[in-house]
Formats: C-alpha cells, sequence, structure tokens
C-alpha cells in the first residue's frame, strides 16, 4: 500500500511537536482524551438538530486500555467517529483542527464546549509511541478505516472492521532507553495518575480496566485478583455545582484530594464569574504557611484549567505576590491557549481574571477581619508578613491595597489591632501614630523611649517583625495622620511649664553636652536634654529615615552595605546621674569622659546594639568601682 506524505512541512513540523512543543511527554494522554471527549460532544449536538438522534449519556464513554506483553496503550470512544475523507484532512494535515471547524460552525450550548481549537494534539502520541494506528467509524456509515504512521515519513489509510461508531487509538510505545523510562505509559497506576491530574473533569466517563482484590468465595481471610471496569476520572467538577449544593465538609475533602496542604484551609471562596470574562474558581486560604513559603523554592499560583481540563498546575499570574498563599483552581473558557495548550498567551483575558480574584480575595479578608477576628488573627499570626512584605515591595505600589488588613499589638489593648481602630480612638490633641520597634513586646515596653508618650496616656504600636518599619516608611501616614516612632527626634508633644528649661540651664548643659559629643565624636551626631525620659538616665534617638531597628536588620543582609543611623545620646537633666555627669564637668573632666562613654555603651545595650569594645567597657566599670 502507498505511503502518504503529510501536508505541510511534514517531517520538520512533526519532529518539532515531538520535541519542542510539549515539555511532558504524559500530557499525550491529556490530548487523545480531550480529542476523545470532544467526538462525543459532537453527537451531543448533532443531536440537537436530528430528531432520529438520542443522546443518552450512559452509552458514551472512553476506554483506556494497557498491554505490556505488546506494548500497546489503546484510547477508545463512543464518539462521533470519523470519515476516509475526515481521517485524511485531519490527520493528515499537521495543524488541521476538526474541531476547531466544528466550533466556528455551531453555536456552543449547554456547557458542553469544544476542547480542541489547534489540530496538534494527536500528533503528543508519537512522544511515546513509535508507531500511530487509530481505526474510526463515522456516525452514519457502516464502513471503518485504518490510518496508520510511524512518524514523519507519512501515513496510510485503507478500509477496516469496526462493529460500533466510535475512534479506536492504539500506540506502539517505545522501549526503554538510559534516560527515558517508557515502561510508565503502560502501568495502571501511573495511567490513573495521569487521568486523575489532567482529566479529571472531563464530563464523560474514562474508564480502565483495574485489577483489584476481592474476597474469594468459600474462603475466610484469602484473597483473589480479579480484573474489573472502573470509572477513574470524577466527571462532574466541585466548582460547576452550585453553591447551595455543597458543605463545607465537600470544600475541605477538595482541598485534601487536589493536596493543596497537609492542614486543613482555614475559608475558602466559591467564585462564579459572568461578564467580562467567564471563569468559575475555588479558593482556599490555608490554616499554616508551607515548610518552604519563605524560601526561594516555593511557588506561587493557581491550577488552571481550560473546559475541566488542567493546563498549568500553578499559574503564578493569577496572583499578587502578596497573595501568593491562597491555593487553589481556575476554569475559564476564554482563555487564549498557546498551541500545546500547556502555557496561556498573556492575554487580556487572563488579566482580567487576575485582577477580579485579587479583589476577591482582599474582600475575604476583610470580611474575615470585621466579622470573625479570632480566625483572621490566626490567618495573620501564619501571613501576615506576607501581606507587610507586600506593602514594602515595588515601592508602596501596593499600600493602598493592604494596609486596611495589617495588625500590630497594641500597648494600651494588649492585643493586634488594625490601624483604622487605633486612629478613631486617637485622642484630638494626638498628632502622630506612634510606634515603638523592638525584638519583642517584652523588650519594647521596657524601653525609655516610649516613657513620654505612654505617660501621656497615647496608644503605641509594637513592631517585632523585621518588615514592620520598612513597611511603615511606604505607607508614610493613614487617614492623614502620619507615623511617628517614639525614638525620632520630634514627638509633637509640647513641654509643660515645669518641663521647661530655662536660658541660664540651656547655657549650662549645653558646654557640659557638646564636652560629651568630642568625646564620643563621631560615634553619635549630637547630645541632648531629653524632654521624654522619666525614670531612665539615658537612651539613644535618631534623626532620619534610617532608625535603629532598621540600621541592625540592613547590617544582618548580605547587600545590606555599612548603613547607620543618625544616633542621639539623650540624658535626662532630672535624674540623679545628670548632677554626677554636672559635678565631673567642673571638677575632673577625665571621669566625665568615663561617665560619657558608659552612659553610651548603657544606651548601646538598651538597644541590643553591640559594644564595639567590650574589654574597654568592662575596664571603665572597673575604675567606677575603685
Amino acid at each position: 500500500m502507498a505511503v502518504k506524505e503529510f501536508k505541510a512541512e511534514s517531517k520538520r513540523l512533526l519532529e518539532m511537536m515531538i520535541n519542542s512543543i510539549y515539555t511532558q511527554r504524559e500530557i499525550f494522554l491529556r490530548e487523545l482524551i480531550s480529542n476523545a471527549s470532544d467526538a462525543i460532544d459532537k453527537i451531543y449536538y448533532r443531536a440537537l438538530t436530528d430528531d432520529k438522534l438520542v443522546f443518552d449519556k450512559e452509552n458514551y464513554y472512553i476506554k483506556v486500555t494497557a498491554d505490556k506483553d505488546s506494548r500497546t496503550l489503546t484510547i477508545a470512544d463512543t464518539g462521533i467517529g470519523m470519515t476516509q475523507d475526515e481521517l485524511e484532512t485531519n490527520l493528515g494535515v499537521i495543524a488541521k483542527s476538526g474541531s476547531l471547524a466544528f466550533k466556528k460552525e455551531n453555536e456552543l450550548k449547554d456547557g458542553h464546549n469544544i476542547i480542541g481549537q489547534f489540530g496538534v494534539g494527536f500528533y503528543s502520541a508519537f512522544m511515546v509511541a513509535d508507531e500511530v494506528t487509530v481505526v474510526s467509524r463515522a456516525l452514519g456509515s457502516d464502513q471503518a478505516y485504518k490510518w496508520h504512521s510511524k512518524g514523519a515519513d507519512g501515513y496510510t489509510i485503507e478500509p477496516s472492521e469496526k462493529e460500533s461508531v466510535g475512534t479506536e487509538i492504539t500506540m506502539k510505545i517505545k522501549e526503554n532507553t538510559e534516560d527515558d523510562n517508557y515502561d510508565e505509559f503502560l502501568q495502571e497506576y501511573r495511567l490513573k495518575a495521569i487521568i486523575k491530574k489532567y482529566s479529571d473533569f472531563i464530563r464523560y466517563p474514562v474508564k480502565m480496566d483495574v485489577k483489584v482484590h476481592k474476597p474469594k468465595e468459600g474462603e475466610e481471610n484469602e484473597f483473589e485478583e480479579q480484573v474489573e471496569e472502573q470509572t477513574v476520572n470524577s466527571m462532574v467538577p466541585i466548582w460547576r455545582k452550585n453553591k447551595s449544593e455543597l458543605t463545607a465538609e465537600d470544600y475541605e475533602n477538595f482541598y485534601q484530594e487536589k493536596r493543596y496542604g497537609f492542614d486543613k484551609p482555614l475559608t475558602h471562596l466559591h467564585i462564579s464569574a459572568d461578564g467580562a470574562v467567564v471563569y468559575q474558581a475555588i479558593l482556599y486560604i490555608p490554616e499554616n504557611p508551607p515548610f518552604d513559603y519563605y524560601t526561594k523554592e516555593y511557588e506561587k499560583g493557581l491550577e488552571l484549567y481550560s473546559n475541566g481540563v488542567l493546563i498549568m498546575n500553578k499559574c503564578a499570574d493569577l496572583l499578587p505576590d502578596y497573595f501568593g498563599f491562597v491555593k487553589g483552581m481556575v476554569d475559564s473558557e476564554d482563555l487564549s491557549l498557546n498551541i500545546s495548550r500547556e502555557m496561556l498567551q498573556h492575554d487580556r483575558q487572563l488579566k482580567l481574571i487576575a485582577k477580579n480574584i485579587k479583589n476577591k480575595i482582599k474582600s475575604q479578608l476583610a470580611s474575615l477581619l470585621k466579622d470573625d477576628r479570632e480566625k483572621y488573627e490566626q490567618f495573620f499570626k501564619a501571613f501576615g508578613r506576607q501581606l507587610k512584605f507586600g506593602v514594602y515591595n515595588d515601592y508602596g505600589m501596593n499600600k493602598d491595597e493592604l494596609q486596611d488588613l495589617l495588625l500590630f499589638y497594641s500597648s494600651t489593648e494588649k492585643k493586634q489591632v488594625s490601624l483604622e481602630e487605633y486612629v478613631a480612638r486617637m485622642p484630638e490633641d494626638q498628632k502622630y501614630i506612634y510606634y515603638a520597634s523592638g525584638e519583642s513586646i517584652q523588650r519594647i515596653e521596657r524601653l525609655p523611649q516610649t516613657e513620654l508618650v505612654a505617660d501621656k496616656g497615647y496608644e503605641i504600636l509594637y513592631f517585632t517583625d523585621d518588615i514592620d518599619e520598612f513597611a511603615i516608611k511606604m505607607i508614610r501616614s493613614y487617614k492623614e495622620k502620619e507615623f511617628r516612632s517614639v525614638s525620632s527626634g520630634d514627638l509633637g508633644i509640647e513641654p509643660t511649664a515645669d518641663e521647661k528649661q530655662d536660658e541660664a540651664q540651656e547655657s549650662e548643659t549645653k558646654d557640659l553636652f557638646e564636652h560629651m559629643k568630642s568625646v564620643l565624636s563621631d560615634k553619635v551626631k549630637q547630645v541632648r536634654a531629653s524632654k521624654r525620659l522619666k525614670s531612665h538616665p539615658v537612651c539613644l534617638t535618631t534623626e532620619g529615615d534610617v532608625s535603629i531597628e532598621m540600621e541592625k536588620i540592613l547590617k544582618q543582609m548580605p547587600s545590606g552595605g555599612d548603613v547607620s543611623a543618625d544616633k542621639i545620646l539623650e540624658i535626662n537633666v532630672n535624674h540623679e546621674v545628670f548632677q554626677s555627669l554636672k559635678n565631673a564637668f567642673e571638677q575632673d573632666k577625665e571621669k566625665l569622659g568615663l561617665y560619657t562613654n558608659l552612659l553610651y555603651n548603657q544606651a548601646l545595650l538598651i538597644e541590643g546594639l553591640p559594644i564595639q569594645d567590650p574589654v574597654d567597657f568592662t575596664n571603665d566599670i572597673c575604675k567606677i568601682m575603685k
């Protein structure tokens, strides 16, 4: 029999499809099952206009059969089948899609959407097979035809026999090589896994003969191996069911089945969108972050389906980084896929879906914050750091999107509070939103710098995450109230009459503090009388954008560089230590130098900063003790 050559640039094009278009060999099974589903859909649409044709869904299925001895894998369907001309047209011309032509000729309704559109999926079979045989009998015909090919060299078509309408594709699976294991495509468990992964929600049953162990008749505790036909796929996607039909347990089971996490979902979101773009989605917020969540290895993204067929395991473009913890899936008919159906073209539909999903997630979190505070705080404990990073990242571009979702520990409420709650409680005379940074709540509570603000009865937000202060620098203000660190130079609090220094006292302290500054040299920018200290003798404050906590964090980073805060040493002139400083200034400048270094090192220790020379520090203490 004469071998016909493929039309199109046959050999080169087929080799390109086998070696380049698909990134994973297992996808061939997805493509062939999708084609089989399309073939059954075509009968369904024919039945809509042909009164003689009755479509009974029970009679339509796809069967996958593996034969290890002959190394063949067969995919059979009870679909519309192909005539000789259709075999010639659809399989003899690479990139000729019969399904795409059918789509254009028929207005598709009732949710039965044809999947295929490129006409190359069938040829993915050659990624795993040395030769492919197709036997097909078209609806309304008694004659079947066989199409056979060993690859790019061409194909043959000849009459054949087939009892029923439909198509049967038989692949001769390649032999194993040193690098490639083709036996896996003949193994029952592997084939089931591929079907569940990619084609679980094909609307027709995908059947296989499966080995099972059943009790032996007449024998106790004895089992025998039997082969029974089983439906491998679920068929009806949970996301296409009405929300009122589903329970919390159904959503939780789906979360576990899809292995989105080892925990339970904290909450879920079921979306059915009709409008500029049509899609369904089920999204989950996990209870706990994955073990690798804060590492470079973590991959964000949602499963992406097109008409119930898995296209991508993780479509990162559907989620902004700051919502990268969200798990789940999206299914849409409106996506522009590339030729392999593995990747998306970056088009308007994808962007619209991503924008809509982002807004839905934000709305869900805002509702959780308002209506279920305990659950929201549990979420924020797990993923709040990511929201804060989202505020800081991209130069604060997303701050307006996220600032109302942030929580910080409150000095007065003794719990996590939102920025909105803080501002709502502010007294009329309070100019700023005050915050203090430190390694823990306990350490912040003991900071000398908090004394004045706390004494006024003002609430202080405690920043204990290393990202906190960086994020707030991006927000700058909330509802026209600026953020102000308790360690900053200007706290916006006017001193009382008793706290004000007279001119004589200012002149006296000026000379003393200038001398202390000369002792410390460039370690501090200034030494001055403190307006914030009450019971403590000394503290460090800062001027400029870099705080002491930010300095500590930046210095821990490989690329942090030699960044330092502009430090100011503040002295409590109402503390008894100040009198010792005055006496030393008048009587013993050497002792004043000793006191100055001790106070500076004491202030460093309070801030959790390292002492530059521990030996000198201990020697200074010994001198005081003599």
